[in-house]
């Protein structure tokens, strides 16, 4: 996953076009480096699976 994949996924997760998204491990680190940098980036929620997965919504409050 490439750095503007990553953001356009983002951005639909905080516009309320998708519900969640599912990353694979292999795709993790490029994803998080994105996603860090966010301004928004405590609204964000990984849930972590079975064989590295990670599923991530967007909270209406920041988490702490």
């Amino acid at each position: 996953m490439d750095a503007q994949e990553a953001k356009d996924v983002l951005d639909k997760l905080a516009n309320r076009e998708m519900d969640e998204f599912r990353i694979k491990k292999e795709d993790f680190l490029s994803f998080r480096e994105v996603l860090v940098k966010r301004e928004d980036f405590k609204h964000f929620r990984g849930n972590a699976q079975h064989n590295g997965e990670i599923i991530y919504t967007y909270l209406e409050e920041a988490r702490s």
